[in-house]
Protein backbone atom coordinates (compact mmCIF):
# COMPACT_ATOMS: atom_id res chain seq x y z
CA UNK A 1 0.00 0.00 0.00
CA UNK A 2 1.36 3.44 -0.95
CA UNK A 3 2.19 5.80 1.86
CA UNK A 4 0.59 9.22 2.24
CA UNK A 5 3.94 10.80 1.24
CA UNK A 6 4.05 8.74 -2.00
CA UNK A 7 0.47 9.69 -2.93
CA UNK A 8 1.25 13.37 -2.34
CA UNK A 9 4.37 13.07 -4.48
CA UNK A 10 2.42 11.53 -7.35
CA UNK A 11 -0.16 14.30 -7.16
CA UNK A 12 2.51 16.99 -7.27
CA UNK A 13 4.19 15.29 -10.23
CA UNK A 14 0.86 15.05 -12.08
CA UNK A 15 0.19 18.73 -11.54
CA UNK A 16 3.62 19.59 -12.86
CA UNK A 17 3.09 17.48 -15.98
CA UNK A 18 -0.29 19.11 -16.63
CA UNK A 19 1.17 22.59 -16.21
CA UNK A 20 3.96 21.72 -18.63
CA UNK A 21 1.51 20.41 -21.22
CA UNK A 22 -0.58 23.57 -20.96
CA UNK A 23 2.51 25.71 -21.40
CA UNK A 24 3.43 23.75 -24.54
CA UNK A 25 0.01 24.22 -26.19
CA UNK A 26 -0.20 26.66 -29.09
CA UNK A 27 -2.73 29.46 -28.54
CA UNK A 28 -6.09 29.14 -30.30
CA UNK A 29 -6.89 31.68 -33.00
CA UNK A 30 -10.22 32.61 -34.64
CA UNK A 31 -11.34 30.46 -37.58
CA UNK A 32 -12.21 32.55 -40.63
CA UNK A 33 -13.93 31.29 -43.77
CA UNK A 34 -14.73 34.64 -45.33
CA UNK A 35 -15.31 38.32 -44.70
CA UNK A 36 -17.74 40.35 -42.66
CA UNK A 37 -18.50 44.07 -42.84
CA UNK A 38 -21.24 46.49 -41.87
CA UNK A 39 -23.30 49.04 -43.79
CA UNK A 40 -24.81 52.10 -42.15
CA UNK A 41 -28.03 52.01 -44.11
CA UNK A 42 -29.78 55.32 -44.70
CA UNK A 43 -32.73 53.53 -46.27
CA UNK A 44 -33.31 51.30 -43.25
CA UNK A 45 -31.94 53.76 -40.69
CA UNK A 46 -29.80 51.10 -39.02
CA UNK A 47 -26.50 49.26 -39.29
CA UNK A 48 -26.59 45.93 -41.14
CA UNK A 49 -23.96 43.19 -40.97
CA UNK A 50 -22.98 41.39 -44.16
CA UNK A 51 -21.13 38.03 -44.36
CA UNK A 52 -19.30 36.95 -47.51
CA UNK A 53 -17.90 33.59 -48.65
CA UNK A 54 -16.29 32.91 -52.03
CA UNK A 55 -16.63 29.32 -53.26
CA UNK A 56 -13.94 28.85 -55.92
CA UNK A 57 -12.95 25.69 -57.78
CA UNK A 58 -9.34 24.56 -57.63
CA UNK A 59 -8.79 25.82 -61.18
CA UNK A 60 -10.57 29.16 -60.70
CA UNK A 61 -8.16 32.09 -60.70
CA UNK A 62 -8.11 33.96 -57.36
CA UNK A 63 -9.01 37.21 -59.11
CA UNK A 64 -11.67 35.76 -61.43
CA UNK A 65 -15.01 37.63 -61.10
CA UNK A 66 -17.69 35.51 -59.44
CA UNK A 67 -21.48 35.59 -59.81
CA UNK A 68 -23.16 36.56 -56.56
CA UNK A 69 -25.81 34.71 -54.55
CA UNK A 70 -27.57 37.04 -52.13
CA UNK A 71 -29.17 35.47 -49.07
CA UNK A 72 -31.49 36.97 -46.45
CA UNK A 73 -31.24 35.12 -43.12
CA UNK A 74 -27.49 35.38 -43.68
CA UNK A 75 -26.16 35.71 -40.14
CA UNK A 76 -23.71 33.25 -38.59
CA UNK A 77 -26.46 32.11 -36.21
CA UNK A 78 -28.91 31.86 -39.13
CA UNK A 79 -28.36 30.09 -42.48
CA UNK A 80 -25.01 31.46 -43.61
CA UNK A 81 -22.75 28.63 -42.47
CA UNK A 82 -24.74 25.69 -43.80
CA UNK A 83 -25.39 27.36 -47.16
CA UNK A 84 -21.72 28.33 -47.45
CA UNK A 85 -20.89 24.68 -46.79
CA UNK A 86 -23.22 23.60 -49.58
CA UNK A 87 -21.52 26.00 -51.97
CA UNK A 88 -18.08 24.78 -50.95
CA UNK A 89 -18.81 21.08 -51.43
CA UNK A 90 -20.90 21.60 -54.57
CA UNK A 91 -18.22 23.67 -56.28
CA UNK A 92 -15.51 21.26 -55.14
CA UNK A 93 -17.30 18.19 -56.53
CA UNK A 94 -18.20 19.92 -59.78
CA UNK A 95 -21.99 19.94 -59.43
CA UNK A 96 -22.26 23.75 -59.50
CA UNK A 97 -20.32 26.73 -60.78
CA UNK A 98 -18.15 28.89 -58.49
CA UNK A 99 -20.20 31.54 -56.68
CA UNK A 100 -19.87 34.23 -54.05
CA UNK A 101 -22.35 34.06 -51.18
CA UNK A 102 -23.47 37.35 -49.61
CA UNK A 103 -25.45 36.80 -46.42
CA UNK A 104 -27.52 39.60 -44.88
CA UNK A 105 -27.85 39.25 -41.11
CA UNK A 106 -31.31 40.01 -39.73
CA UNK A 107 -32.36 42.77 -37.38
CA UNK A 108 -36.16 42.68 -37.73
CA UNK A 109 -36.78 39.70 -39.98
CA UNK A 110 -40.57 39.78 -40.06
CA UNK A 111 -40.55 43.45 -40.90
CA UNK A 112 -38.09 43.12 -43.77
CA UNK A 113 -39.41 39.96 -45.41
CA UNK A 114 -43.10 40.87 -45.60
CA UNK A 115 -45.10 43.18 -47.79
CA UNK A 116 -48.22 45.04 -46.67
CA UNK A 117 -51.17 42.92 -45.60
CA UNK A 118 -54.89 43.38 -45.14
CA UNK A 119 -55.07 40.34 -42.89
CA UNK A 120 -55.30 41.21 -39.20
CA UNK A 121 -53.83 37.84 -38.18
CA UNK A 122 -50.74 38.48 -40.32
CA UNK A 123 -50.06 41.73 -38.49
CA UNK A 124 -49.87 39.88 -35.18
CA UNK A 125 -46.59 38.17 -36.04
CA UNK A 126 -44.47 41.25 -35.28
CA UNK A 127 -44.76 44.85 -34.04
CA UNK A 128 -43.91 46.05 -37.55
CA UNK A 129 -44.56 44.24 -40.83
CA UNK A 130 -44.70 45.29 -44.48
CA UNK A 131 -41.12 46.54 -44.92
CA UNK A 132 -40.12 44.45 -47.93
CA UNK A 133 -40.00 47.39 -50.38
CA UNK A 134 -37.52 49.26 -48.17
CA UNK A 135 -35.46 46.09 -47.67
CA UNK A 136 -35.36 45.50 -51.41
CA UNK A 137 -34.24 49.10 -51.96
CA UNK A 138 -31.46 48.53 -49.41
CA UNK A 139 -30.25 45.49 -51.34
CA UNK A 140 -30.48 47.25 -54.70
CA UNK A 141 -29.16 50.71 -53.84
CA UNK A 142 -26.82 50.19 -50.88
CA UNK A 143 -25.69 46.57 -50.62
CA UNK A 144 -25.13 45.70 -54.28
CA UNK A 145 -22.93 48.76 -54.97
CA UNK A 146 -20.80 47.95 -51.92
CA UNK A 147 -20.37 44.32 -52.96
CA UNK A 148 -19.35 45.42 -56.45
CA UNK A 149 -16.88 47.95 -55.03
CA UNK A 150 -15.31 45.52 -52.56
CA UNK A 151 -15.07 42.38 -54.73
CA UNK A 152 -14.58 41.29 -58.31
CA UNK A 153 -18.04 40.19 -59.30
CA UNK A 154 -19.66 39.01 -62.50
CA UNK A 155 -22.93 40.51 -63.76
CA UNK A 156 -24.92 37.39 -62.81
CA UNK A 157 -26.94 37.74 -59.60
CA UNK A 158 -29.14 35.28 -57.71
CA UNK A 159 -31.12 35.21 -54.48
CA UNK A 160 -32.18 32.40 -52.15
CA UNK A 161 -34.55 32.40 -49.21
CA UNK A 162 -36.75 30.09 -47.14
CA UNK A 163 -40.10 30.63 -45.42
CA UNK A 164 -40.68 34.40 -45.03
CA UNK A 165 -37.40 34.97 -46.89
CA UNK A 166 -38.84 32.75 -49.61
CA UNK A 167 -41.87 35.04 -49.68
CA UNK A 168 -39.49 37.97 -50.18
CA UNK A 169 -37.78 36.12 -53.03
CA UNK A 170 -41.13 35.48 -54.72
CA UNK A 171 -42.31 39.06 -54.17
CA UNK A 172 -39.12 40.36 -55.78
CA UNK A 173 -39.58 37.99 -58.71
CA UNK A 174 -43.12 39.26 -59.23
CA UNK A 175 -42.58 42.98 -58.68
CA UNK A 176 -38.93 43.61 -59.63
CA UNK A 177 -37.79 40.62 -61.72
CA UNK A 178 -34.89 42.52 -63.30
CA UNK A 179 -33.05 42.68 -59.97
CA UNK A 180 -31.79 39.06 -60.14
CA UNK A 181 -31.17 36.44 -62.80
CA UNK A 182 -32.08 33.45 -60.63
CA UNK A 183 -34.68 33.20 -57.87
CA UNK A 184 -34.67 30.29 -55.41
CA UNK A 185 -37.63 30.19 -53.02
CA UNK A 186 -37.87 27.36 -50.50
CA UNK A 187 -41.19 26.80 -48.73
CA UNK A 188 -42.19 30.43 -49.42
CA UNK A 189 -44.87 31.80 -47.09
CA UNK A 190 -47.33 32.42 -49.91
CA UNK A 191 -50.23 32.41 -47.44
CA UNK A 192 -49.29 35.99 -46.53
CA UNK A 193 -51.97 38.64 -47.15
CA UNK A 194 -54.61 36.08 -48.10
CA UNK A 195 -52.40 34.62 -50.87
CA UNK A 196 -52.42 37.96 -52.70
CA UNK A 197 -48.97 37.38 -54.19
CA UNK A 198 -50.17 34.25 -55.99
CA UNK A 199 -52.88 36.26 -57.73
CA UNK A 200 -50.39 39.02 -58.55
CA UNK A 201 -47.96 36.46 -59.99
CA UNK A 202 -50.62 35.02 -62.27
CA UNK A 203 -51.58 38.51 -63.47
CA UNK A 204 -47.98 39.62 -64.09
CA UNK A 205 -47.10 36.43 -65.92
CA UNK A 206 -50.14 36.71 -68.18
CA UNK A 207 -49.12 40.27 -69.07
CA UNK A 208 -45.40 39.58 -69.62
CA UNK A 209 -44.18 38.67 -73.09
CA UNK A 210 -40.61 37.68 -72.25
CA UNK A 211 -38.76 37.08 -69.00
CA UNK A 212 -35.25 35.66 -69.25
CA UNK A 213 -35.06 34.47 -65.66
CA UNK A 214 -34.74 31.23 -63.69
CA UNK A 215 -37.19 30.43 -60.90
CA UNK A 216 -36.74 27.40 -58.66
CA UNK A 217 -39.34 26.76 -55.96
CA UNK A 218 -39.15 23.87 -53.47
CA UNK A 219 -42.12 22.83 -51.34
CA UNK A 220 -42.05 20.62 -48.26
CA UNK A 221 -44.85 18.33 -47.14
CA UNK A 222 -45.78 20.76 -44.33
CA UNK A 223 -49.53 21.26 -43.95
CA UNK A 224 -50.79 23.78 -46.49
CA UNK A 225 -47.56 23.99 -48.50
CA UNK A 226 -48.44 21.48 -51.26
CA UNK A 227 -51.69 23.36 -51.89
CA UNK A 228 -49.86 26.71 -52.15
CA UNK A 229 -47.29 25.15 -54.47
CA UNK A 230 -50.06 23.74 -56.67
CA UNK A 231 -51.62 27.18 -57.04
CA UNK A 232 -48.24 28.64 -57.96
CA UNK A 233 -47.69 25.86 -60.48
CA UNK A 234 -51.01 26.68 -62.12
CA UNK A 235 -50.00 30.32 -62.45
CA UNK A 236 -46.65 29.39 -63.98
CA UNK A 237 -47.92 26.71 -66.35
CA UNK A 238 -50.81 28.91 -67.46
CA UNK A 239 -48.55 31.72 -68.63
CA UNK A 240 -47.21 32.16 -72.16
CA UNK A 241 -44.17 34.20 -71.14
CA UNK A 242 -41.08 33.44 -73.23
CA UNK A 243 -37.63 32.80 -71.77
CA UNK A 244 -38.71 31.88 -68.24
CA UNK A 245 -37.09 28.72 -66.92
CA UNK A 246 -38.98 27.45 -63.90
CA UNK A 247 -39.07 24.35 -61.77
CA UNK A 248 -41.27 23.44 -58.83
CA UNK A 249 -39.71 20.68 -56.72
CA UNK A 250 -41.97 18.87 -54.23
CA UNK A 251 -40.17 17.43 -51.20
CA UNK A 252 -43.03 15.70 -49.36
CA UNK A 253 -40.77 13.87 -46.91
CA UNK A 254 -39.36 17.13 -45.56
CA UNK A 255 -40.95 19.44 -43.00
CA UNK A 256 -40.74 23.22 -42.90
CA UNK A 257 -37.87 22.87 -40.42
CA UNK A 258 -35.83 20.40 -42.47
CA UNK A 259 -36.43 21.45 -46.07
CA UNK A 260 -33.85 24.23 -46.53
CA UNK A 261 -30.65 22.19 -46.75
CA UNK A 262 -31.78 19.40 -49.12
CA UNK A 263 -33.78 21.84 -51.24
CA UNK A 264 -30.85 24.24 -51.59
CA UNK A 265 -28.57 21.38 -52.65
CA UNK A 266 -31.00 20.39 -55.41
CA UNK A 267 -31.54 23.99 -56.44
CA UNK A 268 -27.82 24.66 -56.84
CA UNK A 269 -27.41 21.57 -59.00
CA UNK A 270 -30.36 22.57 -61.17
CA UNK A 271 -29.84 26.32 -61.49
CA UNK A 272 -26.06 26.64 -61.29
CA UNK A 273 -24.80 23.49 -63.00
CA UNK A 274 -21.51 23.92 -64.86
CA UNK A 275 -21.62 24.46 -68.60
CA UNK A 276 -20.93 21.29 -70.56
Amino acid sequence: MASRRQVLGWAVAGMAMATGAQAAMAPATPLSIGDTFTIDSKLLNETRRINVYAARAWDTAPDAPLPVLYMPDGGLAEDFLHVAGLLQVSVANGTMRPFMLVGIENTQRRRDMTGPTDNAEDRKIAPVVGGSAAYRAFIRDELMPQVQARYKTAKERAIIGESLAGLFVMETFVHEPELFDTYIAIDPSLWWNNRALLAQAAERLRAAKRLDKTLYVAASGEKGMPELAKQLEQALSGSQVQGLRWQLAPLPDESHLTVYHPAALRAFRAAFKPAT
